[in-house]
C-alpha cells in the first residue's frame, strides 16, 4: 500500500469521525490507531535503505549506560546499544537504539527505538517496549513540512502507554507534598496536525486530538493510592476527550531541533469535548507559548521560554486535563517544565511557566566517526498554577535552580541530563531532544 493511499485512508477515517460524532470516533479508535501506525511505518519505509542501514561502514555502534533518574519512576539501570547512521555530509541522520534495563518497581524490560531524520524537512520515530510488570509503551511520530518551504505541513502521532508511577497531590498551587498519591494509567492518544504555510516564518495550523485515559489504583509499595486518598475524584476510571485547536505560529529559528538563534511564538485557542465534536463540554482554552534563542558567540546561546494557558470555561474536569507544571516536559498547550519537581507536580485551571538557560559548548570530541559537542547549561525555572482567570501569573511562583549537561550530534540529536533544586529538594531528568 502506497504512502499516498494511506494518507487518503487516514483522511477518510477523520472525515467519517467528524460526520458521525464522538461516539463513532470511540468505536473506530482502534481502526484509526491501526491506520496511523500503518502510515508511520509506510513513511519510515520510504526513507529506509537496507543497503545503508546494514552496511558496516555506514555508522557506529556505541554502548551507552542507561541510568533513570526521574524522581517518580524508581531506579532504572541498563545499557543502550545505539547505532548511529551517517549521511553523505557525515551527519547523524538515523539512530537505532535497543536497550535492556531493570526498574526497581517493575523488573526487567526491553525497549527499541528508531529515530530518523531523512531530510531537514521530515522526521519520524518509533519507540516500543515493555517491562515485566505493569508498564508498556508504543509511540509513533511522523512530521513533514518542518521547514515550511512547501505550502502545507503535516504531522501525526499515535501513543499507547501504560504507566504505574504517576503521582497526584491535589489541585492548587499549594497542594502539599504530604498528599502524594500514586495511580496507574492506560493512556491512548491519536493526533493529527495540518498547517497552511504562508511563508517559512508564518503558519496557521489545525490540530485534532483524541485522548483516552483509564485511571486505576496505584501499584507502588509504600505509596497511597489515588483511589484511597482522593475517592470520587473526577478523572478516576475511564474518560476521554476530543480536542480541536487552532494555532497561529511565527517561527524564525534557524533549526527546530538544535536552535541557536530566532524566535518561535504560538497563540492558540481550542475546544475540548466529552460528547460531540465542536463544543466545550469539557473545556475551552486560550494560550501563548514563546521560545527565544539569542547567541553571544558561536558556542554560547541564551535560551528563554514562557507559556501561559487559561481555560475560560470548564465542566467537571478530569484531574489529568488541568493545566500543569512540573518535571522536564514542555508541550504547547500541555504540561510545562519545573525541573525541581516531578511530572505535573502542580495542577489547576490555569498555568504560567518561564525558563531561562545559558547553553555553553565546552568541548568537542569524536566517538568513532561521530562528532559530539558537550554542552553545559545552568538554568532557572519558575511557574505557578491558579484558578481565577485574569489573576496575576507572577504572584506565587515556584522557583527551581539547576544545571544541565547535554551531548549534541548535529544537526538533529540532543541527549540531556538535568538536575534542579526546588522547595521539595533535588530532582533529576534525562532524555532526548531539548526541553524547549
Amino acid at each position: 500500500m502506497s504512502l499516498q493511499l494511506l494518507r487518503q485512508q487516514t483522511l477518510r477515517v477523520l472525515r467519517g469521525t467528524l460526520t458521525c460524532g464522538l461516539s463513532a470516533l470511540i468505536t473506530n479508535c482502534r481502526a484509526l490507531l491501526g491506520v496511523t501506525v500503518m502510515l508511520l511505518f509506510a513513511s519510515a519505509a520510504e526513507a529506509f535503505d537496507p543497503g545503508q542501514v546494514f552496511s558496516p561502514k555506514s555508522g557506529d555502534v556505541v554502548p551507552i549506560p542507561l541510568i533513570g533518574i526521574d524522581p517518580d519512576s524508581g531506579t532504572t539501570l541498563g545499557v543502550i546499544g545505539a547505532w548511529l547512521h551517517h549521511n553523505e555530509a557525515d551527519q547523524v541522520d538515523r539512530i537505532i537504539a535497543p536497550d535492556v534495563l531493570h526498574n526497581s518497581y517493575f523488573g526487567w524490560g526491553l525497549r527499541g527505538r528508531i529515530l530518523a531524520y531523512p531530510s531537514p524537512d521530515a522526521e519520524w520515530s518509533l519507540i516500543a517496549g515493555a517491562k515485566q510488570r505493569v508498564e508498556h509503551k508504543f509511540d509513533g511520530e511522523y512530521q513533514t513540512g518542518i521547514t515550511r518551504e512547501a505550502p502545507w505541513s503535516f504531522a501525526a502521532s499515535a501513543v499507547d502507554e501504560r504507566s504505574g508511577t504517576q503521582r497526584f497531590y491535589g489541585i492548587g498551587n499549594d497542594s502539599p507534598e504530604s498528599a502524594e498519591s500514586n495511580y496507574t494509567t492506560e493512556h491512548v492518544l491519536l493526533q493529527a496536525l495540518v498547517g497552511r504555510n504562508f511563508s517559512p516564518h508564518w503558519q496557521l495550523a489545525y490540530l485534532v486530538r483524541f485522548h483516552s485515559e483509564d485511571v486505576t489504583k496505584g501499584q507502588l509499595p509504600d505509596e497511597p493510592s489515588i483511589t484511597t486518598t482522593f475517592p470520587g475524584l473526577p478523572g478516576i476510571g475511564s474518560n476521554h476527550e476530543l480536542l480541536n485547536r487552532l494555532m497561529l505560529v511565527y517561527d524564525s529559528r534557524d533549526s527546530t531541533a538544535i536552535p541557536t538563534r530566532g524566535v518561535q511564538a504560538v497563540a492558540y485557542t481550542g475546544l475540548s469535548s466529552r460528547g460531540g465534536i465542536f463544543n466545550d463540554s469539557l473545556y475551552s482554552e486560550v494560550g501563548i507559548d514563546a521560545r527565544g534563542y539569542f547567541p553571544f558567540d558561536r558556542r554560547t546561546v541564551l535560551a528563554m521560554h514562557v507559556a501561559l494557558r487559561e481555560l475560560p470555561s470548564s465542566h467537571q474536569l478530569p484531574f489529568w486535563a488541568y493545566s500543569a507544571i512540573g518535571g522536564d516536559a514542555s508541550f504547547i498547550g500541555g504540561s510545562q517544565p519545573l525541573r525541581g519537581f516531578g511530572l505535573s507536580r502542580f495542577v489547576d485551571v490555569n498555568s504560567f511557566s518561564t525558563s531561562v538557560e545559558l547553553r555553553r559548548i565546552i568541548a568537542t570530541m569524536h566517538v568513532f566517526e561521530t562528532r559530539i559537542d558537550l554542552e553545559l547549561a545552568p538554568f532557572l525555572d519558575a511557574g505557578q498554577v491558579f484558578s481565577q482567570p485574569g489573576a496575576s501569573p507572577f504572584a506565587h511562583l515556584h522557583h527551581v535552580l539547576g544545571f544541565g549537561a547535554r551531548g549534541i550530534a548535529r544537526p538533529f540529536i540532543v541527549a540531556y541530563v538535568d538536575f534542579g533544586y526546588g522547595s521539595e529538594g533535588t530532582a533529576g531528568f534525562s532524555g532526548i531532544n531539548y526541553i524547549f
